[in-house]
């Protein structure tokens, strides 16, 4: 199995590459075979047909990477390292996780992957993707002089082992404005609001490992992450790809792609 897979956009190249580090879910044997079948063969924490949903964006001349191994493998979008990423008293789940965000262990028999394993799979499979996207981020930005990844995910409406109350539809991360340009951040924020979805800025998530160790906006690199619920694209059950659902939010979705390729002609 390939650590990623790179889909080339099918038409004029623009400067913006789309990050889709958690919507894969292979799970080699020898490590599934250490989890709790109830929870691994429905991998709740996956964000689900998120690639399918931003299939639209190589029309539009965007570039996209995304990565087949479960994030129960390796969480892509973790420090290596583990450094936590909130210090709130939500759940934190670690680069090789042992517990879903809601507490629940995934791994039977008490077992916990050792520093050894852990390092093993961050250099099997985390190293390799962040690899390549900084490659596809410094090619593009050879190219045009300037780069936006776009990392896109998504999460269950409700969440109680990270935050009591139900997520906004929308959550918009640039580690507190700092990821990316002014610009960049104002152009998303207004296609993203007032178009019939609840939507917040830096909170409760204001962007993962992937944004801001990429983000660098004083080099014209820029990065953004938005995360969404499921319920945006799925159906109730949060299980299922709603293709009315879906149709809805890519209108949204695709009019602040526009625009972001829009605003970076001046960037």
């Amino acid at each position: 199995m390939e650590i990623f897979k790179i889909i080339e956009p099918k038409t004029s190249k623009v400067p913006i590459i789309i990050s889709v580090p958690h919507a894969g879910t292979f799970i080699p044997e020898d490590i599934k075979s250490k989890m709790n079948s109830e929870l691994s063969d429905k991998l709740d924490d996956t964000d689900w047909f998120i690639d399918k949903l931003y299939g639209f964006a190589t029309d539009l001349g965007i570039t996209i990477i995304t990565a087949n191994y479960s994030r129960w493998v390796v969480d892509l979008n973790r420090n290596p390292e583990n450094q936590p990423l909130y210090n709130d008293g939500r759940v934190i789940t670690d680069v090789v996780t042992v517990t879903d965000f809601n507490g629940n262990q995934i791994y039977k028999d008490n077992y916990i992957p050792d520093s050894q394993e852990v390092a093993r799979r961050v250099e099997l499979f985390h190293k390799p993707y962040h690899e390549k996207l900084d490659e596809l981020l410094q090619q593009t930005k050879a190219e045009f002089g300037k780069v936006l990844l776009f990392d896109a995910h998504s999460i269950r409406k409700s969440v109680p082992g990270i935050r009591s109350e139900d997520f906004p539809d929308l959550i918009l991360g640039d580690n507190d404005e700092t990821s990316a340009s002014p610009e960049l951040i104002e152009a998303t924020i207004d296609s993203l609001q007032n178009k019939g979805y609840e939507f917040s800025h830096n909170h409760p998530f204001k962007g993962g490992y992937i944004t801001r160790s990429f983000g660098k906006p004083e080099e014209n690199i820029h990065a953004l992450q938005l995360e969404m619920c499921k319920t945006n694209y799925m159906d109730t059950s949060e299980m299922s790809y709603d293709e009315t659902n879906a149709e809805r939010i890519q209108l949204v979705l695709k009019e602040t792609l526009v625009n972001l390729i829009e605003q970076m002609k001046f960037i």
